[in-house]
This record gives structure tokens, sequence and C-alpha cells, in this order.
């Protein structure tokens, strides 16, 4: 059956048995069509699809929305019936404008299903010059028609997808044309992937079932680029509660304002490798085993204030027991050789006394064997009993802490830095905003991967309640709201730790658009010098050898890295970044876009008035106070 359906300026014809539909608009004579099919894929590789299975559909009306019911039942392969029931729900929705998708399976036993592919994916021509794909790939990338790309897994809330949005637009790459964007209104455990430039939503089961409802959201828009998708994506979140920023964390925790026009200054104390450990080098025992006074941190620092550093924020590794990424949950005493924590306490009096923030890294996922309270009691389980396993990092084999135990740890650890009259103005804990939500099947602590998040958050808060900067490695939309300051938060390139690696696609601040005055970015890489120009300002962790980090901090209105021993000249020359960031910080990126059309040359626009240019060729930048 045919159904015609109309709100606003929005027309939907909608035929659930074949699941074909079209989406247009008033004034736009773009039609948005759902090709292909829906299905479900079970884990023994079987597909079942939607458009064989038995439905029956009729119309629904709820006052804020009108739309259709359909149900799927009958599913079948090779002759073998399923029993799958799918309730969906395609409907216009008043309050935004917008089409929303959305299913329920039951039916299924734990284990069963692998993903659903639901709702179809819209047509959208892979030719040269057709138009542009947003992914929030990092911090951003456009994907123009024509090209491919690769996902490592399609993860909502991993590298791949920092936060759930997408969008298509007609058009050249960045820049307006009839689009949509595309919201996963349930994206704790979304997927998606992109085949032949179309965008395919993947549903995911929680603890083995798909035991609720899932749902996609497309607001459709003309003459629009990827500001506006990121914009309408910050509205809808806005409206929804879920967008703290910057001035409201400064409301609850004070000290987060001392980080505003703060270069972040990133060094450590001990390392010890285990020799199960990726890193592990037999022949070289002074790499496995090596440790730097506190006192000549300290010492450096002073040096650095010296020097005209003013402000700084010290994000130090490598203080526990055994160093580095060792022994985690449980890394006390702070490291012996390097001076205890007699020595880490005046680390800490030195950075007060500086005018500098002392700050941590710390770590409640990895859960080293090790360590003296481990239990695979208190591990992640797997669906089949099993635990997750991992020896690469420095402190060797260890497992995951399951998150919903997580916060209890923090209380601890945090409870013995008072205890020891060590004084911390920052902490961040490693991974928890950049790795894939865990889920746990063990009956005396289940947690699916919303309940990760919120573990994750809540240790945060901890941090936050008790006057604590919180940081973690990187930005993804459902940590942000407990998250001052992340590691870094660049873009996926070819190869994300080499100075060589290339673009892929075309890098976008779609993150800042979003979340700059929510959360504060460091970007690598300095100004250099009146004699070296280019010093340090190509290349790096998420940067393409032809970008400059230094020119991306100012794009974005961020703050920067500086190095404990950096020269006076060049304190001097990376200080615009840092003056930039003091009065943009608190304010909306309003806009980003290339100038002329040409990708090499942006502009960005801030809520204040300020406007930024850079020129990624010529590696050169325009600063215009609003």
């Amino acid at each position: 059956m045919e159904y015609r359906i109309s709100d606003k300026n929005l027309h939907l014809v909608y035929t659930p048995e074949t699941l074909a539909l079209t989406v247009s608009s008033d004034g736009c004579d773009v039609l948005w069509s759902w090709t292909g099919d829906a299905e479900i894929i079970l884990t023994d590789g079987t597909h079942l699809s939607f458009a064989r299975a038995h439905c029956e559909s009729r119309p629904y009306d709820t006052g804020v929305s009108t739309g259709v019911r359909a149900s799927y039942t009958g599913f079948s392969s090779d002759g073998k019936t399923y029993p799958f029931a799918v309730e969906t729900h395609v409907f216009l929705d008043c309050t935004d404008n917008s089409l929303r998708a959305e299913f329920r399976l039951s039916g299924d036993a734990p284990g069963e299903i692998l993903e659903v592919q639901y709702p179809p994916r819209f047509a959208f021509k892979n030719e040269s010059g057709y138009g542009y794909t947003v992914l929030p790939r990092m911090q951003g990338t456009i994907v123009p028609s024509g090209e491919d790309i690769a996902l490592a897994g399609g993860i909502i809330y991993e590298r791949d997808a920092y936060i759930p949005l997408f969008a298509q637009i007609l058009g050249k790459p960045g820049g307006v044309g009839a689009g949509y964007a595309a919201i996963v209104e349930t994206p704790f455990d979304a997927r998606y992937a992109l085949a032949d430039g179309e965008l395919i939503p993947r549903f995911v089961p929680s603890l083995g079932m798909m035991s609720y409802r899932r749902g996609m959201r497309y607001l459709f828009f003309v003459n629009g680029d990827f500001n506006t998708a990121a914009k309408l994506y910050r509205t809808y979140l806005a409206a929804r509660g879920r967008l703290v920023t910057l001035k409201e964390k400064i409301a609850r925790n004070p000290r987060v304002a001392s980080l505003i026009g703060t270069p972040i200054i990133h060094t450590g104390i001990a390392v010890h490798i285990s020799p199960e450990s990726h890193y592990y080098l037999p022949d070289d025992p002074a790499h496995n085993d090596n440790f730097i006074p506190f006192s000549q941190r300290a010492e450096e620092l002073r040096r650095l204030r010296e020097n005209g550093c003013e402000k700084a924020y010290l994000h130090l590794d490598g203080w526990g027991n055994h160093g580095y990424d060792n022994l985690h949950p449980d890394p006390f005493p702070p490291h012996e050789g390097a001076g205890g924590a007699d020595g880490m306490r005046e680390l800490g009096r030195t950075c007060t006394e500086l005018g500098y923030l002392f700050g941590i890294h710390d770590q409640y996922r990895d859960y080293y064997y090790d360590a003296p309270t481990f239990s695979l009691d208190n591990a992640i389980q797997n669906l089949d009993g099993s635990h997750p396993f991992c020896s690469i990092w420095y402190g060797g084999p260890h497992s995951f802490l399951c998150a919903s135990l997580a916060p209890d740890y923090v209380r601890r650890n945090y409870n013995t830095f008072e205890d020891l009259d060590i004084h911390l103005d920052g902490s961040y804990l490693d991974v928890f905003s950049v790795v894939q939500l865990d889920e746990c099947f063990n009956p005396d602590h289940p947690m699916t991967r919303e309940q990760c998040a919120a573990a994750r958050r809540e240790c945060l808060d901890i941090l936050s309640d008790r006057g604590i900067i919180p940081s973690s490695e990187e930005v993804l939309g459902c940590i942000a709201d407990s998250q001052v300051l992340c590691h870094h938060a660049p873009f996926f390139t070819s190869n994300l730790g080499s100075n060589e690696a290339e673009n892929i696609g075309i890098p976008i601040p779609l993150l800042n658009l979003v979340y700059h005055d929510c959360v504060i970015i460091p970007w690598f890489g300095t100004s250099g010098t009146p004699e070296d120009p280019h010093t340090k300002s190509h290349g790096g962790w998420g940067i393409a050898k032809t970008d400059s980090g230094y020119l991306w901090a100012l794009a974005c209105g961020d703050t920067i890295y500086r190095g404990i021993c950096d020269t006076a000249e060049a304190i001097t020359y990376s200080a615009p970044a840092l003056e930039l960031h003091e009065k943009v910080a608190l304010c909306e990126l309003v806009s980003h876009t290339f100038v002329d059309g040409d990708p090499r040359k942006r502009k960005s626009v801030f809520s204040d008035g300020t406007v930024v240019y850079v020129d990624f060729d010529a590696d050169t930048y325009r600063i215009e106070i609003g």
C-alpha cells in the first residue's frame, strides 16, 4: 500500500511492502529516495530480507507526528523460517520537520543476530562532481563523490565516528547545495558503512540481543553545507539538554577557567616495559627501564617559566610505582626511584608556585594482571564467558576492568592522593574518550555500552566534584558532557602516527563546529621562528604531511602543546595561538568555510565576531579580532 504524508513543507511517499520511500520539500527539486533493501544479518552469515518478509501496515498519527507503522514477519532463507518480528515506524516529526525511521525487533536469541541494517540507505550517486559525504571520522572528513574511503569498523563513538552525525550534500565539496543531515538517535549500539557513496545505518545487539527500539532522524535542507549539518546537530543536542558548555563546566568547577589560553606540557617520569609487551626490546635494557626524577622535571619547569611561559598545564605520565601504563588500577606508591610521594608532592607544589596546573595520566580500563588487587571477577566478561586479553602496552598482560566498577577505584585512588597530600589540578583518565564502549556479560555486574558511557562520565564527574580538571584522550560525544580537556582530536590520516601521512578525504573541523565551546582541544606544532618558520609545523599525529598543526589550532581557535624545554624564542612565536584561545575558547565556532572554494584556504568565524584565515600552502594566517 502506498502512503502519502505531508507536514509543513516536507512530503513523503512510502510503500512499506517494498521499502520504497521518497522525500521531497517545497521549493526544492531534489527528490531523496531509499534504495536497496533492509536486512537482518545473523552471526552465521545468513541475510534475511525485509522486502521478502510478510508486511502489514497502518497509518499512524500522534498529534506531533504523522506516519506509518509496519510489521514484518515470516523472515526466511534457504527454506528456513525465523521467528523474528520487526515493528517499524516511519513518520514526519512536526517538532523539527524531520523524517524519522525506527524499528524494534523481537524473537531473537542471545548471540543470534550480528546486526540489522535499517532503514535502507538514501540513493546518492558515487560519481565525481556529484556531491560529497560528511563523516564524523575523528575531527571530521569530507568524502567527495567518486572517491573511496576505508572504515576500520564504522563504530559510533570511536575514531570512525566521534559523534553520531552524517550528511550528504549535492554540490562541490565544501560548497552549498541541497542535502540532509542524518542523526543516529540510538547511537550506543550503532555502526555505519559507506558503500558506493551511500551511507548504511547498522545496529548491533546490546548484551547479545536486539532488545530495544533503534532509530534515525533525517533533517533536509537547501543551500546548506557541512556547517548546516553541524549546527542542526548542535541544536538537536541543546534542545535535549545534552550540550554542556565550558561556561557551565566552569560554574561547576572554577579551576577549569584557568585552562583558557593555557598551553599543555606533556612529559613523563618512569618507564618499565614488560618482557611480554609489544614495545619490549630484549637487547636494550635502558629502553625497557628508565626514569627522570620528579625534581628534574621541577627544574625544567622553572626554566620554562624563566623563558617566558607564564601559564601551563603539566600532563605527567609515568608517575606510578612501575611507571607509565603499569599496574593499573593500583599504581601506588609514586615511583620511588624518581623521588616517591615526597618528590611528586614537591613537583605539584612547584607547579603551584610557578602558576602552572599540575595534571597526571591515569587509567581505569586496562586492567593489569600484576596489579595488587587484580581479579578476573572484576574484568569484562564476554558472551561466551571469556575475558578480553591484551599485552601490547608497557605493562604487559591485561584484561579490561568493567567500567561499572571503575568509579569506586577512582574514589579510592583520589582519596589516596589526598592522604599523601599530593595536590592535583587535573587528571587524564586514559582511553575513556577514544576506545569503543564496552559491554559486560558478568551476571554480578552486567553492563551495556550505554551504561559503560555513563560509568566513564561518572569517573570524570568524580574528578570535577573534587575540583580536578577532567581529561581524556580524544572527544566522543557520549563523554563530552563530563570532559573538559583532551589529549588531541585531529584528523584520520593514512597513518595516524606518521609525519609522512596523507589526508584521507578533505579534513574539516566538524567536531569543533558542534563542541568548540564545550571541550578544550590542544594541537601539536608551533609557529616556528623567524629563521625557520616551518619548525615542527607539518605532519604529526593525525595531521597530514602537507598541513600545519599550528595553523589548525588557529583555524579551530584551540590551544597548543609546548615542550618542557622550549626556548624563549619558541614561546614568543607560539603566543598568537594562546592569545586567540584566550579570546574565543568560550565562543561557538559559528562557521568554517573554504575561501573561494579552495580547501587549502580556510576561514573560521567565531560567535564574538573574530575571524581567522589560514592558508595551508603558504603557511600563513590572519586574525581579525571581533
